[in-house]
């Protein structure tokens, strides 16, 4: 479980098939089997030396998200997993990448940036809801039925990978999990929910 708040922006060292090889904070004391968010999506350590790990990748993990497209030298935004207690300074994120979405566009406003960001017909998403962009936990409004948008304060531009993409990149998108559930809960409690649950 992770927070969307990034620690790190680090660089790619090497990308293979099944492996990736990243840049990480030469403090970072990592063991494997742990998870590190990469760009959002939730990795396993297998290997660790100071300033670089290693992270398992499965094919699945490859074709669902931006992962496959990284090469030596990408710049990716990193999180540890979230210690019991920590304080949650962004919203629940899981690191299981719904799907990837393209950036539309970006433009200044006052002191945020703007981002437009593509969105499927099928996204649980509702307005003032969160998301999840390459990691980074962002407050939605403007929700339509093909994009939405998200304001992004200067911090977050200046400590995160977002500030290097262009429009027509494409981002990993992990919605809300807590919209997610409230999604998939029943239509209100009805005659036939009571009975199917014993209580008729």
């Amino acid at each position: 479980m992770f927070t969307g708040i990034i620690e790190a922006v680090e660089k790619i060292k090497s990308a293979s098939f099944g492996k990736l090889e990243v840049f990480v904070p030469a403090d970072w004391a990592l063991a494997a089997g742990e998870s590190v968010a990469v760009n959002g999506a939730c990795l396993t350590v297998v290997s660790h030396k100071a300033g670089v790990a290693g992270f398992a990748v499965s094919p699945e993990s490859f074709s669902r998200t931006t992962l496959g497209g990284l090469k030596s030298g990408s710049v990716v935004n990193l999180e540890r997993a979230l210690a019991v207690g920590a304080r949650l300074g962004g919203h629940f994120v899981t690191g299981h990448i719904d799907r990837t979405a393209r950036l539309l566009s970006v433009r200044d406003d006052g002191n945020s940036r703007i981002i437009e960001v593509e969105k499927s017909a099928d996204a649980v998403m509702v307005e003032k809801g969160s998301v999840a962009l390459d990691g980074i936990s962002l407050t939605v409004y403007d929700v339509k039925p093909c994009s939405f948008k998200a304001a992004v304060i200067p911090h977050t531009w200046a400590n995160t990978a977002l500030k290097t993409l262009k429009p027509g990149a494409f981002l990993n998108v992990e919605y809300d999990i807590l919209g997610k559930y409230a999604s998939a809960r029943p239509p209100g409690i009805t005659r036939d929910f009571l009975k199917q649950n014993g209580f008729l």
